[in-house]
């Protein structure tokens, strides 16, 4: 009894510093994010290329349910810088500028329920047999005409009603701190995400429940089961974990930093470059250009000829960079897919990857923010080519824009994937998670029919 009052206490402080955090960490991106949109609109009279250099920033808004699983967050970049000719990866994360602590993991709601609430079933449930065993109670009991299946389901209900309790004013606590998260009216894809994790939660302890209750029909002491069922707890929740992931990497392995940037920038030298007058492909494009135009030389387009060159590099590098990001978003979602697989041999881990998802805070949602960020540096990237192309036709390079030309373009704005967009890919857990909880009640009730236990 008082270990479930800490695990509630827990709960409960997990939600609220969550809550703080969220609120921190959400309000220093948006004030960011503010002056950097400000920043590039109050920009002085420039060239346009001059300020496709001078970029702007994304950053990352934090999810709404993140507050109760933080994830992947505190290792991903939580901004990244929008330039001309380069697709930057995101910094900053929460990780790189907190101490070594942070490693181990935030006390956040999914720390507790994943890892806490099974090791409070464990210590209630480790004795559901044997203390009737070594107390004599189970003989009187049987000799009532109770059979063993019909104890051992009372007991599998009667620990689920207590957990149940336990946990239900904490989910109670999230879902209102949700709706003050959101600051609106219920927001009906946060109620799926959070109608999810509670049935995927049910699920993951119904499973430590009826594990439990079976491995202490099966020992004669209690010790014996409570090591017995902690070793599962270190052997599900530790081993496996780290085993799957190591196994990842040496299946799957990415490619350095250094590496990744070599080869763009070989490949890079295939294209059109726009700093270079000289350069071979950009010969073959200005002489294209001035026979689509029927004119002798670039001084009589009736367009700026730079501007046009550097729609055209700007398009082969975005390309480039596109190729070998989504190879190495491939390679990491291989690497995944072996943790993901692993839910069927894992409980654990099927449960955590459906809490990140329906929380925000997972590989896929990051993934889908660098996308959008990418999205709108290149759109910039070109909108800036084409007012120099255009506009400043064949001025020279010194010509300057007039800043209203900068200050209307749309602000930066990322939607993150919908409830339906992330419940397909997390099929594959949920199955998994449910294929655990129907699977080790069968083989409880299975074994008790068949095995005695006097």
């Amino acid at each position: 009894m008082v270990f479930a009052i800490i695990i509630f206490i827990l709960l409960f402080t997990s939600i609220i510093s969550g809550y703080k955090s969220y609120s921190i960490l959400q309000a220093e991106r948006n004030l960011a994010q503010h002056h950097a949109e400000e920043d590039f609109h109050s920009q002085p009279d420039r060239h346009p290329h001059r300020v496709a250099h001078y970029g702007s920033y994304a950053f990352r808004p934090k999810s709404a349910l993140s507050f109760l699983d933080a994830g992947l967050d505190p290792y991903t970049g939580t901004m990244v810088y929008l330039e001309a000719h380069q697709q930057n990866s995101a910094n900053f994360s929460q990780a790189q500028q907190s101490n070594t602590l942070i490693r181990i993991g935030e006390m956040t709601m999914a720390f507790v329920m994943q890892w806490l609430m099974p090791l409070l079933i464990i210590f209630l449930c480790f004795n559901a047999f044997t203390q009737e065993r070594e107390n004599g109670t189970l003989k009187l009991l049987m000799s009532q005409g109770i059979s063993i299946q019909q104890i051992a389901k009372g007991k599998i209900m009667g620990f689920s009603l207590l957990i149940t309790i336990v946990i239900f004013p904490a989910f109670l606590i999230a879902i209102l701190t949700s709706l003050v998260i959101n600051n609106e009216p219920w927001n009906f894809d946060t109620a799926l995400r959070l109608f999810t994790m509670l049935l995927s939660y049910a699920a993951y302890f119904f499973i430590f429940i009826t594990g439990s209750v079976l491995i202490s029909s099966l020992c004669k002491q209690s010790k014996t089961a409570l090591i017995a069922l902690l070793g599962c707890w270190i052997f599900f929740c530790v081993v496996i974990p780290k085993l799957t992931v190591s196994l990842g990497d040496a299946l799957f392995q990415t490619p350095s930093k250094a590496a990744m940037d070599a080869a763009i920038h070989r490949q890079a030298k295939n294209g059109i470059n726009g700093h270079d007058d000289q350069d071979k492909r950009t010969k073959e494009f200005t002489e294209k250009l001035l026979k689509k135009y029927g004119v002798d030389s670039a001084s009589q387009l009736p367009v700026n000829l730079g501007g046009l060159v550097m729609a055209e590099g700007e398009a082969f590098s975005s390309k480039l960079y596109q190729k070998h990001f989504d190879e190495l978003v491939n390679t990491y979602e291989k690497q995944n897919n072996i943790s993901k697989w692993s839910g069927f041999l894992n409980p654990y881990q099927s449960i955590r990857a459906i809490s990140m998802s329906m929380a925000g805070s997972d590989f896929r949602h990051y993934v889908t923010f660098l996308n959008a960020a990418e999205s709108y540096r290149f759109k910039l990237a070109q909108h800036l080519n084409h007012l120099q192309a255009y506009k400043l036709a064949n001025k020279a390079k010194d010509t300057r824009l007039d800043k209203s030309e900068y200050n209307h373009y749309p602000e930066f704005s990322y939607n993150p994937p919908t409830f339906w967009q992330v419940l397909f890919p997390s099929l594959i857990s949920i199955f998994a998670l449910y294929i655990w909880a129907l699977g080790i009640y069968i083989l409880c009730i299975t074994i008790l029919k068949n095995i005695s236990i006097l």
